[in-house]
């Protein structure tokens, strides 16, 4: 059993083993995995209530009940904290991995399928690349009203175009390469070629993409919810946090500084990850790192 399990594990930390040696890429990698922990475990981690007022210790500094102080209201900043992680995560996580996931699919049927289809699709990633991601939210949000669902649709609709020409730049490269050609030789279908032999080749520099897109999702997430057009309250939020602070900033700066460093460490946590992942999926790269 215990001889199952080594097998099961040597490749795996085999594969890892670059990013295990690159400081600044583990680094990134205990952030980001940190900041999944509190937002899976916030019901369990958070000492409070997040929406609870309390509003005769409003403006209470940090002390031993509350570590991070209370905000206008009197609503503990930890906990709120701790909330609104799992707010800008799932947020982020939910639309980019929506977003990569059309770009990967239509990416690949645009490398691999018919020059009529790849250019109508073409056609369509130009449309939506040319739309400004801020102004096209702003318009998104006055039509639609703010919310989360209004901001995952925005974000999907303006990041999946990138995707996809990443995706179908890799699929032209590879669709003339000697391990396709011989299985098209031997008569291997369309969906075999394209999952077994493409997909593999082409996630690699996609997640790379998504790794490094996660941060620029949560900070549009705070900058719409600093506007009070994104998440609505009181549900926690970096960005209403920040919202709260700034008006609040004569009376406790406390806010301000505790809703700005999450944003700062994931922003570093998610961008050494992915040149972490970088150096682990490029094989020149990795190779270079490995002598």
């Amino acid at each position: 059993m215990r001889s199952g399990v080594k097998r099961l594990t040597k490749p795996l930390a085999d594969a890892f083993a670059p990013l295990m040696g690159d400081r600044m890429g583990m680094f990134g990698a205990t952030l980001v995995v940190t900041f999944l922990l509190v937002a899976i475990c916030a019901p369990l981690i958070s000492p409070y209530d997040p929406t609870a007022l309390d509003v005769t210790n409003r403006f209470a500094s940090p002390n031993w009940s509350h570590w991070a102080g209370t905000d206008q209201l009197g609503r503990d900043i930890l906990s709120r904290l701790i909330w609104g992680t799992r707010s800008a995560l799932g947020l982020a996580i939910t639309s980019v991995g929506i977003a990569g996931l059309i770009g990967l699919a239509l990416g690949l049927i645009a490398g691999y399928g018919p020059r009529w289809l790849d250019a109508l699709l073409i056609l369509i990633f130009d449309a939506f690349s040319s739309l400004p991601m801020v102004m096209f939210a702003l318009a998104v949000i006055t039509v639609l009203g703010p919310g989360t669902g209004t901001l995952i649709l925005v974000i999907v609709l303006v990041s999946f175009p990138g995707y996809g020409r990443l995706v179908r730049a890799q699929t032209l490269t590879l669709r003339n390469a000697e391990f396709v050609q011989a299985e098209q030789v031997m008569g291997a279908s369309h969906a075999r070629i394209l999952f077994r032999h493409l997909l593999p080749n082409v996630v690699g520099p996609i997640i790379i993409v998504l790794s490094m897109d996660i941060p620029v999702v949560i900070m549009l997430e705070a900058g719409l919810s600093f506007l009070n057009l994104g998440v609505k309250p009181p549900t926690p939020s970096w960005g209403n946090m920040l919202y709260d602070g700034y008006t609040s900033l004569r009376q406790s700066p406390v806010l301000v500084i505790a809703a700005g460093v999450p944003l700062i460490l994931i922003t570093l946590g998610f961008t050494f990850l992915g040149e972490g992942l970088r150096d682990l999926l490029d094989p020149r790269l990795r190779n270079r790192i490995l002598r």
